[in-house]
């Protein structure tokens, strides 16, 4: 999301009612065939996996007898999500339509996202009459909108927020301070405090947790935990942490300092730098660049979604210089510190021309990743 000087922007979150369960498997394989262009075996492996599909209730000893089922895809499978994605497609070409809005959609799950000047508020209007598209598409395909779980943040100048909020029309009633995306909080000001705290609740939650366990496991089993409970919820999505203040920074960097104390059973005032160096492990602040330079890699080889690709582009200068064949990235000019210079757009670039040349020239990314901690290590220990 863009959040320059003077910018107005609003998210929508929609979740559909009941979703997997009312996804009709003939249309799905209508348009596994004439939208997708599957067709022969393939088709086939799709329509056996769908066809003579059925189920029962049991209890105690007890069971109904199986029925056969027309309708749905198994939820929590592998296919569950991708299948129901591609009955969507018609309802994301007609998203497309509307030029000014972005939407991002993940299983049952839809993102609606709109960017406008604070004079240009009647923009609103397209995300009413989209919505309304949305609604008359799902009630011709068996799927209905869940309004309990319809959210609107509204990220704007507070004293242009009153007028937003009035534009919303209806929408305005689900305006929320903060909402909650794949398991992150976003706020309105996109700080990501409030995830932060959340974060650090939950981690020492975990520790309190471990430290029961620390007294009959061995250390190795007992690092495997750590990982498992902490270390993964600080690494998870962490690319959105390059817009954290420097007090939410020192706050998970004191989680990983009390995971370290954990594993290594040190005293709660022992010197933590001398721990992470045995433990190997990267500083947050530097586990968030190992994440961010990863993600530009991927891009810059095709391995990464279009949509992060495209904010990556070669610097090109004006004139030619030695420069012209070192794998640089151009680095955009912003009006904003605070979140300009903080978005990935800005920070990627950065982090990336920072390298050195036989970084940037990795030929894969298993090498690429390895040489960078050995990089970053080096940065963070000296």
């Amino acid at each position: 999301m863009r959040c320059d000087a003077g910018e107005c922007s609003v998210l929508l979150m929609l979740d559909l009612t009941s979703a997997f369960d009312t996804v009709d498997h003939h249309i799905l394989l209508d348009r596994l065939r004439h939208w997708v262009g599957i067709s022969g075996v393939a088709l086939d492996w799709f329509e056996s996996y769908l066809h003579k599909r059925s189920f029962s209730v049991a209890t105690s000893k007890y069971s109904s007898s199986s029925t056969f089922l027309a309708y749905g895809v198994p939820q929590g499978s592998v296919l569950g999500p991708l299948l129901f994605l591609l009955y969507l497609l018609p309802l994301q070409h007609l998203l497309s339509t509307f030029k000014d809005i972005s939407y991002h959609c993940y299983a049952d799950d839809i993102q609606l996202y709109i960017s406008f000047k604070p004079h240009d508020v009647s923009k609103l209007q397209i995300l009413h009459r989209c919505i309304e598209s949305i609604r008359c598409w799902m009630a011709g395909n068996f799927l209905q909108l869940n309004e309990e779980k319809t959210e609107v943040l509204v990220c704007a100048p507070k004293n242009f927020v009153p007028s937003v909020l009035e534009n919303l029309g209806p929408l305005a009633t689900f305006a929320r301070p903060s909402i909650r995306s794949l398991g992150v909080s976003i706020d309105s000001a996109l700080t990501l405090d409030a995830h932060v705290k959340s974060l650090v609740r939950s981690c020492f939650y975990h520790l309190r947790n471990i430290a029961k366990l620390s007294p009959i496991v061995s250390r190795s089993k007992l690092e495997i935990v750590i990982h498992a409970f902490v270390s993964s919820h600080l690494d998870y999505c962490n690319s959105l942490f390059t817009c954290l203040c420097k007090a939410s920074l020192e706050h998970l960097q004191v989680v990983q300092n009390a995971a370290a104390k954990r594993l290594t059973k040190s005293s709660k005032f022992s010197h933590v730098t001398p721990l992470l160096i045995q433990l190997h492990w990267l500083p947050v602040k530097f586990r968030i660049q190992f994440k961010v330079l990863t993600l530009t890699f991927r891009a810059l080889h095709g391995q990464a979604p279009t949509y992060i690709s495209e904010l990556l582009h070669p610097y090109i200068p004006s004139r030619s210089l030695r420069s012209c064949d070192q794998g640089l990235l151009a680095v955009q000019h912003t009006r904003l510190k605070t979140k300009g210079d903080k978005a990935f757009v800005t920070v990627a670039p950065r982090l990336w021309n920072s390298l050195p040349l036989s970084l940037r020239s990795a030929d894969s990314v298993v090498a690429f990743k390895k040489q960078l901690k050995t990089h970053l290590f080096k940065l963070a220990f000296g």
